[in-house]
């Protein structure tokens, strides 16, 4: 007597009750680990020797060369909020006023490339004395061995 053999498929079952679980974890890790960036602006910086990291919360001015025009513009961030151009040095002043007359402690970051006209980085400085601001760091990147070559 010959047995009818029953073929049976077995399907292929992904388990995927904890995806969500896996996806939540992902999502918590990347949160955690990614730096926000106040200040995205493309700036060939000068290159020095001595590296010093700045300080988290420090308000940005930012000096960039506009590409098509042979002209410089502003940007600026109090350090809180994503960095915003500025229309012009007037404006810029009473943005650097502002955040000084709230903490005069905080640092100042002045962000410019090495071929701007010494001029435009001065009279940031002296916006920045007159509102009193304690500490201005000079962003620059540092010098590797293949620079000095």
């Amino acid at each position: 007597m010959a047995f009818k053999h029953k073929e049976r498929m077995i399907e292929a079952v992904i388990p995927t009750a904890s995806m969500a679980d896996i996806a939540f974890l992902l999502i918590i890790f990347f949160m955690v680990t990614t730096q926000f960036q106040l200040d995205r602006t493309a700036v060939s910086v000068p290159k020095s020797e001595i590296r010093a990291e700045v300080p988290k919360g420090s308000a940005y001015v930012v000096i960039y060369k506009l590409e098509d025009l042979n002209q410089y513009a502003y940007k600026f961030t109090d350090g809180e909020i994503q960095s915003r151009p500025v229309p012009d040095v007037s404006t810029m002043e009473i943005e650097i006023n502002t955040v000084a007359s709230i903490d005069q402690t905080r640092p100042f970051v002045i962000k410019a490339p090495g071929e701007a006209p010494y001029r435009l980085i001065d009279e940031i400085i002296e916006m920045l004395r007159r509102a009193g601001v304690e500490e201005i760091i000079l962003l620059t990147d540092q010098r590797t061995v293949d620079d000095v070559s």
